[in-house]
């Protein structure tokens, strides 16, 4: 083992076919197995922190890195070395007996004191996936010494930082305040709606050179508390004066999925002691809805729904914090109710927090975006369920109504929205960024309610059908299947450009072909059809394309956009099409011809689109190929964006050049999304069920719920002709 490599990461460049050998007798050595699954988790996660040490008796799912970065998320400022998210002892109430609290019962991932019944259990869920073998050596004495190296260091290291700032003047945030402004500048990270809002960051890095240690924690080290973290610059920053936990709230369930109980701990205190919302800061809308609202009654429904997911006493019954989630989400969503007091009843792009004010966007004409208006409904849908107070209901249900009373044809909808009119502006028609969304949020919105909300699904089925009938061609010479845009309406010419955001379709698809069943169960129902067999093979096709996407760039990290050569004029969605099975590596292979990336489009964000995909893929098909093109993304971001003697992960400025340039920025949705659907993608299936539960678009999960006779829809279709348009 390479002391300065300890966990070995380079290896992760080895082929896949080296990594994906059929291992005949996994179920006969269920404990070898299930400790290799622990070797995988732990290898990923060293990019992210030096309390690997401790790790060794930590969970036995999968993905650690997800593990290890949700750690630094929400660990304390003082907590350089002491992992005991296994909850052994620390005076950390456990739910029932000691056994039941690390085990895996059904509901939760499984402890570090798995019993050997429980690992055969778990070696019965995923006796059809290989584990890649390509992994370090746990056993190792060489590996206990240096733990022993890295924890000294550790704390030599923070002692010094000690006693330079003069026995903790400056804390373990040293001197990272002077670096911001009063009110933490403005903007909020980048998300689905601001892809180009970072400029590129310092330049290039030895990247092939650089040392991949185990961390210092440098995450709560430099940006314990704030909102925006850039991992080599090591800086953190506020977006509002106080902060609003963005990073921390956004990463609370993950924290809960992968059983980190001290750091869910610290994280909780914080919430406590340290979040308001009472400042004077405009936040959007959407963002402050589907990360905070979202990560904050996710929370609520793990801790109360499964309490042995990290148990900790502070949220149980009877205590006096116990719904310390749900009031500060009481709170938030108070606040932001503000932005549907337009005229139309179209919410407003941003809100002021402390003065319960609704901002129309100083951008795009003042319209919002469609998206952003109709992504809110899961989560105030949910706190209606959880409060009674049906007006977070009626408000946010009423935005499909005169969103639907617009008439779009065949479900497609253009990507703005005036809040004061309730009409739309302009024609551009996508199902990227500022459009993509609304279509997810159907489907979601039905399922939610145990489909008792059969509107929705109606709308979903037209709208898919729409995007067969527009949006959907094959390029050249391959023949990928791919969705492009009507940038001038579906009269216009089609674009065949697709963003990376795009790719959350193959797997909503799936979910809406089966309800979140696997495919197996889902053909034996009586209401299985023909269609829903033609959606499942759109959806295996185009998750072929999104993971083509990776595979033709140099780093294997898909762009933000991609363009295809297709004919002229396109081809229907009726053609023809065999594209190949798999993706030949030679650079002059044919299906690069069918790809096409501009410079300027060549940046990797670390999105979660394509892996949620390929979670919903995995969960609702079964086969084994999803996980391995989801194991060879994953050591792409082990080896392209980890941060050299770093604390986290960094965006890419160009994500098509060996060594790759970085954006030194990490955003929470790379915690809240992206590790945590690797993190579910190698999981048990019985952690959080399809057919029990709703992710929100921030990979929040929700719960589906009976309406009951307080809620209702409230609106009915007005009718329609053959092409979807309103008859009066």
């Amino acid at each position: 083992m390479n002391v300065r490599d300890p966990f070995n990461i380079r290896t992760f460049n080895r082929t896949p076919s080296a990594a994906w050998k059929p291992n005949t007798n996994y179920r006969a050595n269920t404990s070898d197995s299930f400790s290799t699954i622990h070797h995988i988790l732990r290898t990923a996660a060293t990019a992210t922190q030096s309390a690997a040490a401790e790790l060794r008796d930590k969970t036995g799912a999968v993905v650690a890195s997800a593990q290890h970065a949700s750690r630094q998320a929400a660990a304390g400022p003082d907590d350089d070395d002491d992992d005991d998210d296994d909850d052994s002892g620390s005076g950390i109430k456990r739910h029932g007996t000691d056994s039941q609290a690390r085990r895996r019962t059904g509901d939760g991932p499984t402890s570090p004191a798995t019993t050997q019944g429980n690992a055969d259990e778990t070696a019965e869920d995923m006796s059809s996936f290989s584990i890649p073998k390509n992994v370090p050596s746990f056993s190792n004495p060489q590996r206990q010494l240096e733990d022993h190296v890295w924890t000294a260091a550790s704390a030599s290291s923070s002692a010094a930082r000690q006693r330079s700032t003069g026995g903790g003047g400056g804390g373990v945030l040293g001197g990272v305040h002077d670096f911001l402004s009063p009110r933490g500048g403005a903007g909020l990270p980048m998300y689905k709606d601001k892809p180009y809002a970072y400029p590129p960051g310092r330049g290039g890095r030895a990247h092939a050179l650089r040392r991949k240690r185990t961390c210092g924690l440098l995450l709560l080290r430099y940006a314990w508390g704030y909102d925006e973290f850039r991992p080599e610059s090591k800086t953190g920053r506020y977006m509002a004066p106080k902060g609003l936990g963005w990073i921390i709230v956004d990463s609370l369930d993950t924290l809960m999925l992968m059983n980190l109980t001290s750091r869910l701990t610290r994280a909780r205190q914080w919430l406590a002691t340290d979040l308001t919302w009472d400042q004077d800061q405009d936040v959007n809308t959407f963002e402050t809805t589907i990360r905070m609202l979202g990560g904050l009654l996710s929370a609520h429904y793990l801790s109360t729904e499964y309490p042995q997911l990290a148990p900790i006493a502070d949220d149980d019954a009877g205590r006096l914090g116990e719904d310390l989630y749900l009031e500060k989400a009481k709170d938030l969503a108070d606040r932001l109710m503000s932005a549907f007091d337009s005229a139309s009843g179209v919410p407003y792009a941003s809100v002021n927090l402390a003065k319960f004010k609704g901002i129309m966007s100083h951008a795009d004409m003042g319209a919002s975006s469609t998206a952003e208006t109709t992504t809110l409904q899961l989560e105030f849908k949910y706190l209606a369920k959880l409060t009674g107070e049906k007006e977070f209901w009626d408000k946010a249900e009423k935005v499909m109504q005169v969103v639907d009373d617009n008439g779009a044809k065949d479900g497609l909808v253009p990507i703005f929205i005036h809040a004061t009119t309730g009409k739309f502006q302009g024609d551009n028609i996508r199902l990227g960024s500022r459009g993509d969304s609304y279509y997810e949020y159907l489907i979601k919105q039905y399922l939610q309610t145990n489909k008792q909300e059969p509107v929705y699904g109606e709308m979903w089925r037209e709208t898919l059908q729409g995007v067969r009938k527009h949006l959907i061609t094959y390029s050249e010479p391959s023949r990928f299947t791919i969705i492009g845009e009507r940038p001038g309406g579906l009269d216009g010419a089609l674009s065949p450009k697709m963003d990376h955001l795009v790719c959350f379709m193959p797997g909503t698809i799936a979910l809406a072909a089966t309800g979140g069943l696997t495919e197996e169960e889902a053909r034996k129902l009586p209401s299985w059809t023909k269609q829903d067999e033609a959606d499942m093979r759109l959806a295996r096709e185009l998750m072929q394309t999104c993971w083509g996407m990776y595979k033709f760039m140099a780093t294997g990290l898909a762009a933000e956009i991609t363009y295809f050569n297709t004919a002229n004029p396109p081809l229907p969605e009726s053609a023809p099409h065999n594209p190949p099975a798999e993706f030949d590596p030679s650079p002059e292979a044919e299906w690069r011809k069918d790809f096409t990336v501009k410079l300027f489009d060549s940046h990797n964000l670390q999105r979660p689109e394509t892996v949620e995909s390929l979670f919903y893929m995995w969960r609702i098909t079964g086969e084994p190929n999803y996980r391995e093109w989801g194991w060879e993304m994953f050591k792409s971001f082990m080896n392209h964006t980890a941060v050299a003697d770093g604390g986290g992960f960094t965006s890419l400025s160009n994500a098509n050049t060996i060594p790759p340039t970085s954006r030194d920025n990490m955003e929470s949705f790379w915690l809240a999304e992206t590790l945590k659907y690797f993190y579910l993608l190698f999981s048990p299936d019985d952690l959080l069920p399809l057919d029990k539960m709703v992710l929100n678009t921030e990979a929040h999960p929700l719960p589906r719920f009976d309406m009951g006779p307080l809620f209702s829809t409230g609106w009915t279709r007005k009718p329609r002709d053959g092409e979807g348009k309103i008859v009066e």
